[in-house]
């Protein structure tokens, strides 16, 4: 895949330093034509002097363009990094309507905001171990549109989490969800959330094909 790209970033853990996976990557880029910048990410848990020899170690198998040493727990160094990468990148064409703001279908996209809502608040107290449907879309007369959503979660435990103690929790991700989706669709959204626990949601072969992939069969 790197061969078909334009620019190529190779990310590595700085405070694992270079386990046999890195070394492998760095053998496999050696002969790949295209330009290189290597990232060095959580540098604040890795001394200055390791940081410097293992950007030497790697410079030393790749003709690396740029070295980044970055944290991205606290941010540092990624301005830099993302500008760089903005400059560097060619113009491609419009692949679509300028004022299309995406090519996902809008009750996949109400989904993953609900969901995004959802880990922003209960994302230590739930990692990961929930998913959102939007089960109905109906538009109305007024122009505005109902949308009901259900979040799937494993276990018991987990649903009186999302709920939160008097329903504070499910109520601030709605809220804030509703208010994303509804500029999203540029038009008045009411969300209804629903909590229902679903063993082993992350092996229904639906929701893989509800997203175009192949469910895996091992």
């Amino acid at each position: 895949g790197a061969r078909d790209a334009d620019l190529i970033v190779l990310m590595i853990d700085a405070s694992r330093g270079f386990v046999s996976e890195v070394t492998d990557l760095l053998e496999r880029l050696a002969d790949v034509p295209h330009p290189k910048i290597l990232v060095l990410n959580k540098v604040d848990l890795v001394k200055r002097e390791e940081l410097l020899a293992l950007a030497e170690q790697a410079n030393a198998m790749v003709s690396f363009t740029d070295t980044f040493m970055v944290s991205a727990a606290s941010g540092d160094g990624l301005d830099a990094f993302l500008a760089h990468l903005a400059a560097s990148v060619p113009a491609g064409p419009w692949l679509y309507p300028e004022d299309e703001v995406t090519d996902v279908p809008l009750r996949q996209l109400a989904a993953e905001i609900t969901r995004e809502k959802l880990f922003e608040r209960i994302h230590q107290e739930l990692p990961y171990q929930a998913t959102v449907e939007t089960e109905r879309w109906t538009d109305q007369k007024d122009g505005s549109a109902k949308v009901e959503q259900t979040i799937y979660v494993t276990r018991d435990s987990h649903k009186k989490i999302v709920i939160g103690k008097g329903g504070a929790a499910i109520k601030s991700i709605s809220m804030a969800a509703r208010k994303e989706i509804a500029e999203i669709a540029e038009r008045p959204v009411h969300l209804f959330l629903f909590v229902k626990v679903r063993e082993k949601w992350g092996d229904d072969p639906e929701r893989y094909r509800a997203m175009g992939i192949e469910f895996p069969k091992d």
